[in-house]
């Protein structure tokens, strides 16, 4: 397993894994596919001094041939939390898996770097935005010490249920 900064060339398997996110109702508000081109600017926010976006590679053997690939299993990005200044040591972490490696490990690698990359990026506090009902992320947060710091009920509307929404908080220690 290799975490690495993502390249632009990685954007459409980072898509790939958000869109396959959408139908579950679990992890992102999108009802519908999103394209590679609607987050091309999304991707060019990210920097790898402040708001990295980080992606999970692992070897994969294809069968008959043995013959090695090296394959995007994941990412985790970092934004800034609330567009104003203020709020600069503060970032927002989006987290996904490609569904073939769930319950792998792979979110708790990724969420374990960018804890400890933090420091290094002059950021203070990580917030996790995590739908209520999304019980395999706020095991996982809580897991590495993320705190409930907020609870949004209802907020959200997907295929007429109302969903609560979890602001899950940690604090980068010294």
């Amino acid at each position: 397993m290799n975490i690495r900064n993502a390249q632009e060339i990685d954007l459409a398997k980072i898509i790939e894994i958000y869109n396959n996110s959408i139908p579950s109702r679990l992890a992102t508000a999108d009802t519908q596919p999103i394209s590679v081109e609607s987050r091309l600017d999304w991707y060019k926010k990210h920097t790898p001094n402040h708001y990295p976006l980080w992606v999970i590679e692992i070897e994969k053997t294809i069968p008959p041939t043995a013959q090695k690939s090296i394959e995007i299993a994941g990412w985790l990005g970092f934004q800034p939390f609330y567009g104003r200044p203020a709020y600069h040591k503060t970032a927002e972490i989006s987290l996904y898996i490609s569904p073939p490696y769930h319950r792998q490990g792979m979110g708790q690698k990724l969420l374990s770097h960018g804890i400890e990359k933090s420091p290094n990026l002059g950021i203070k506090n990580l917030l996790g935005f995590i739908f209520s009902h999304n019980q395999p992320s706020l095991n996982l947060f809580k897991k590495n010490g993320f705190q409930e710091w907020g609870y949004l009920p209802k907020v959200a509307e997907m295929d007429g249920i109302e969903r609560d929404l979890a602001i899950l908080g940690y604090t980068i220690t010294d």
